[in-house]
This record gives C-alpha cells, structure tokens and sequence, in this order.
C-alpha cells in the first residue's frame, strides 16, 4: 500500500528520486561531528519561521498595542513559553552563523570553486543580523525603544543614503506606530523571504561543488562517506542538543520585558543585543569626532574583507602550515571582537548602575525648616514659570526632537546638527521659532561640522505652549546654553 502511494508521487513529481539523490551525497573522509553546524543552523532556522508565525497570531503592531499585545503574551503561559523560544532560538541561529562561517574560514572551505558559496553565507550572516535588529524593536519597552533608537541615528549617520534609509525604516522624523509597522514586516515577510532564497541558493551550490573535506593536499586512497545515514544521525544529534537548550533556557531564563517605552525619559541607558556589542564597544572607545568612522567606516570595510576573502587569500592550500598569516588574523579579529564585547557590557552595565543611582530623589527637605523669605515675590513666580515650562519643554523634546539630535542635544554627525552649545540656537529667539515652526532643509555648518539633514515643519504637530517649552528647554538646558525664554506670545507673533 505504502510502496504504492510513493510510486504513485513519484511518476508524478519526481521527489523520491530526488530526495535519494539528496541523501546519497559523498562526504570526503567520511561523516564528521566538524559538519554539524550548517545542518543545526537550519534547523534553527526552521524553528523561528514556526514560532514567528505563531507568535504574529498574538502581536498587534503599533504604538498603542505593541507593548500592550507583548504583555498579554507574557500572561499566558504556554504564549510566554513560545515567544521565550523565538527569543532563544534567534541568539542560537546568530551564533550557530557565526560558527558555522568561523569553521569555513579556519579550515579554508571558502577557496576555489566555492567563492560564491562564501558570499552567498556572508550575506546569510548579514540579513540574519537585520532580523535580530528588526525584531529588537517589536516588544515597544523601554529597552527596545532605546537601543532601536540608537541604532537609527547611527544609519543616518551614513553618507549620502544615511538620512534617506533613516527616515523611510523610521516612517517620519519619530520613532512610532510606523517605526514598529516596518520593522514588523521588515522582520516577518521581507527578511524571511530573502533568507530562504539565499539558503535555496547556498545548499543548490553546495550540491554543485560538494562538501570541501578535510584538510589535506592528497586525496589518494581517502575515505569517502555518506551523507544518509552516518551524517544525518551527526547532524540530528546536534539539531536535538540545539532544540533542548533553547527549550532549557526558554524556561528557566525568559526574556525580560520592561516597562512601555517612554521617548520622554532621557535618564535610560539601552543595552543592545549580544551580537551587536563589539560594535557598542568601538563606538564607545573612540572619541566623537570620530563616531562615524566607528560606526559606519570600519564595520562596512571588515565587511567588504570578509565578503571578499576567497580572492584576498591567495594561497591554494587549505592545510594550517600554509595558512599561518590568515589564521593569525583570524584569532585575531575574534579577539578584537570578544574584547570589544565585554568591555561594551561591563561600561554599559556600569552606566546603568549610574544612571539608576542617580534617579534615587534626594532627601525631602525637613518640614521643621523656616522658609526663605524675598521680597521679590515675581522673580519668584517668573523662575518658577521659567522652570515649569524647561520641564514640559524636556518631554517635548524628548519625544519629538531627542531621535534626530541626540537625548543630551550632541546631535547626529553628518546629518542632525548639535543643539547644545550651538550659537545658533542660543541667537535671536525669531531665528529659532521660524526654523522650529517651518522646518529647514539643506547643507549648514554649526562649529565647523557639516550637516545636510532635514527637520520637519511641527507647527502642524506642536501647540504654540508646546514650541514655546521646547524652544525655551534648548536655549536654558541643552550643554552650556544659556539663553533667554521664548514664551507663547512670541511664538503666536
């Protein structure tokens, strides 16, 4: 009956025989526990397509009920359980990518005729990060805000397509409702779809060259193996070590959600994804004028090195006494790469620790003390003024401006110019409320740094109090600013 039923599909779809093909791949030196990670890399793969998709029956994407849906998921136990999967899982397929490239690259499985097959791996590695990135976001907590904020400036720091690339994943000049929808698709339908066309086109090259073997010059008399039986059970064993540490961590360690994300506090300090530390770590060690080369110079020329490599290591041997330059440079990068990670977390969570102390309130002054008394009874009332509208000023700022120039005003380099301590801002008041009111385009110059960003028109978005408080937030807080007030009746003239 059985025998039957796949005869039957098989004069009719050629399957069978193609899966035989599939399974009967000859492995030079025979199966090997040093193959695994391709195979278990997969199966991660696998296992965030189905828990993304059981997770997106649950999610609503926008900014009044992102945080709000990933909440409830977090009250239902079996929900929570799935979502603590995909949050481990995604960590287990970033590192399974890693390794799996880092074991192509020390044993020289990336040289002739598999340079596409290198490539095409790269670029593996490369959209898998935008998925991690992309879905960092979704939870719309405090975290996710942040670090995803973080993350935008430093794309509109890039020349020439860095604002552009900014405003169209951002959706406008402010993180929100659509922010969250295009990260969402960017993370469930775009990525997803590109990462399974490049692993179609990565295992069809793979069939084409076949596996690289081991790490010898003469083949001769060499043992060669099967794919089905011996390395499949290889590649199931460590498949099932994978799924049973995710599982393992998904319950005992789940992921944290924090409190909804609120654009007005400027006291957060973000902690970013594992995987982007190092990055962190080199922007935290250079100093600012050279933000952008740590953040879009040096990662895009490593990764043009890696993507090139096949072509950069010239050497036709693969075994390890042929290769000591490139195997050097290999530990080397790793190196730079772990260090760069944990001083990144250990100065963050130094930060954080700072940041939280300093949110403790001072002592409320004792009751029993006799006020101050002044005769200037509207000096008085004019600093309290002055101080109630810096306050709200603060949050609208916070919400509105923080994203392009910076949460303390230090600006984006080659796109948002600084407030604080900008002459400009600090200049006649008429001068700000117009650019603040109707928006500017074009190339400035603010204390002889280029700038080519656009700020929107907020006349249409801010009431005349709100730009009034904004305006008068800059001019009194930001850096060293010191200038007078705007009130409403200034911005309504």
């Amino acid at each position: 009956m059985i025998a039957s039923v796949i005869n039957w599909i098989e004069r009719r779809t050629g399957f069978v025989s193609m899966t035989k093909d599939f399974l009967t791949e000859d492995i030079p030196g025979g199966e090997s526990y040093w193959y695994v990670f391709g195979s278990a890399t997969l199966f991660a793969m696998i296992l965030q397509i189905a828990t993304g998709i059981a997770l997106t029956f649950w999610y609503a994407p926008s900014a009044a009920t992102a945080w709000e849906s990933t909440k409830a998921i977090y009250d239902n136990g079996f929900e929570h359980f799935v979502l603590s999967m995909h949050y481990w899982g995604a960590s287990a397929m970033i590192a399974l990518v890693f390794l799996h490239m880092l074991q192509v690259a020390v044993s020289g499985a990336y040289k002739a005729p598999r340079e596409l097959q290198w490539v095409v791996g790269v670029l593996l590695l490369l959209f898998t990060l935008v998925l991690g990135l992309t879905g960092y976001l979704l939870p719309w907590d405090m975290n996710a805000y942040f670090a995803s904020q973080v993350s935008l400036n430093i794309t509109g720091t890039a020349p020439i397509a860095g604002p552009v690339i900014q405003s169209i994943a951002q959706g406008g000049g402010v993180m929100g409702t659509q922010t969250i929808n295009r990260f969402f698709g960017l993370h469930v339908w775009l990525m997803p779809a590109l990462l399974l066309a490049l692993v179609g086109a990565h295992l069809a090259i793979f069939r084409h060259n076949g596996a690289a073997g081991p790490l010898i010059d003469d083949r001769r008399g060499m043992r060669v193996g099967r794919f089905w039986p011996d390395q499949v059970f290889m590649d199931t064993v460590v498949s099932f070590l994978v799924f049973i540490l995710i599982l393992f961590l998904a319950w005992v360690a789940p992921p944290f959600l924090d409190v909804k994300a609120d654009p007005t506090n400027t006291t957060f300090v973000p902690y970013p994804a594992w995987y982007f530390l190092s990055l962190f770590g080199l922007l935290r060690i250079v100093p600012p004028q050279l933000d952008l080369v740590a953040t879009i110079i040096v990662p895009s020329i490593f990764a043009l090195i890696v993507l090139l490599l096949p072509w950069i290591d010239r050497s036709r041997s693969r075994l390890a006494s042929d290769r000591k330059g490139m195997l050097t440079a290999i530990t080397l990068v790793v190196a730079v790469i772990v260090g760069l990670s944990v001083y990144s977390q250990i100065s963050i969570q130094a930060n954080q620790a700072a940041a939280a102390a300093a949110a403790v309130p001072a002592a409320a002054p004792s009751t029993t003390t006799a006020p101050v008394l002044t005769n200037n009874t509207t000096a008085i009332a004019g600093g309290a003024m002055q101080a109630s509208s810096a306050t709200h000023g603060a949050a609208v700022f916070s919400q509105n401006c923080s994203s392009c120039h910076g949460a303390q005003g230090q600006g984006t380099p080659g796109a948002f110019p600084p407030l604080a301590n900008n002459p400009f801002v600090t200049g006649p008041a008429p001068a700000v409320i117009n650019v603040v009111e109707n928006g500017r385009s074009g190339p400035i110059t603010v204390n002889g740094q280029s700038y080519n960003g656009t700020m929107p028109a907020w006349k249409s978005s801010l009431s005349t109090q709100d730009v009034a408080d904004v305006i008068t937030y800059i001019r009194t807080s930001l850096g060293n600013n010191k200038a007078s007030p705007v009130s409403a009746t200034q911005v309504s003239k």
